[in-house]
């Protein structure tokens, strides 16, 4: 491990809805190019782009000399490995929610399967979760469900339709009384054990790297547990988190939404991250 990330500062940032933004998600939140300026393609994917603004871009190289930028989502090591940030790739990674914990896109097997025993501790096993949702769905919804590594699930809707309000707060319910959640991003409804968390993975993270301070970003519900446990956080204007009113002493909220808000997450996780500098072992 080299010095330069020993002692330092540990920025853990959610990717889609928090740094980066689909064509969809820039659609959802009224962002319009002429009033965001250029942006910068991370990802293409099946003719779907996902950008952060140049801006942005200059921010995250910003960052990278200051503090030991970890990204830290809902992506399997797969989906994850389809995005290219600017600058260097970052050494570690958090993905599928915590179940995965990447050193130079490697995944730690010790770390997935004490995560692995955990969830099997304290959640309803995989199949009776898939056997419930099949259940509540319904034939004819215009829906894909998809199982995560055989750690999660979620809905994927078509464009224009969402699931019923009412469908949701029934499932949040049975999920949360057989030790899942949920959340809700755009045409996605993501089924997680509760037990899986990014919390969890930047802490152990924290501790390898001996983080002197310890600073996250996030926009959704699954989110939450790594914004309470972080020494300092912020969340955007829009998204999961902004239409519940969550809030927590340590944690601030953009002014700006969408795009700008990526924008305004990087630039606040720079500059607070910039006393500190990068620590020495």
């Amino acid at each position: 491990m080299s010095t330069d990330i020993l002692g330092g500062v540990l920025a853990a940032c959610d990717l889609d809805g928090t740094l980066i933004y689909s064509s969809a998600a820039l659609h959802r939140y009224g962002n319009r190019q002429h009033h965001i300026g250029p942006l910068v393609c991370v990802e293409y994917h099946r003719n779907r782009p996902s950008y952060l603004t140049a801006r942005a871009a200059h921010h995250v190289a910003e960052l990278a000399n200051t503090a030991l930028l970890v990204p830290a989502t809902t992506r399997t090591p797969h989906q994850y490995a389809r995005v290219q940030l600017p600058g260097p790739s970052p050494r570690y990674a958090v993905c599928s929610n915590g179940a995965h914990l990447l050193c130079n896109g490697v995944p730690d097997p010790e770390w997935h399967r004490e995560t692995r025993r955990r969830v099997n501790a304290s959640a309803a096993p995989l199949p009776e979760v898939s056997a419930h949702l099949q259940h509540a769905l319904h034939r004819n919804w215009p829906i894909t469900v998809r199982v995560a590594e055989q750690m999660f699930l979620y809905v994927v809707t078509s464009p224009g339709w969402s699931l019923p309000t009412g469908w949701i707060n029934d499932l949040t319910h049975w999920a949360h009384a057989h030790g899942w959640q949920l959340s809700t991003t755009g045409r996605k409804v993501h089924l997680v054990p509760a037990a899986l968390s990014k919390s969890a993975a930047i802490t152990e993270l924290a501790s390898r790297t001996r983080a002197r301070l310890v600073l996250a970003a996030g926009d959704s519900l699954l989110d939450i547990d790594m914004l309470r446990h972080a020494d300092i956080a912020i969340h955007p204007a829009h998204g999961e988190l902004a239409a519940t009113g969550w809030s927590h002493p340590t944690v601030t909220r953009t002014r700006t939404t969408g795009v700008r808000a990526g924008e305004e997450i990087l630039r606040w996780l720079h500059a607070t991250a910039t006393p500190y500098g990068r620590g020495r072992s």
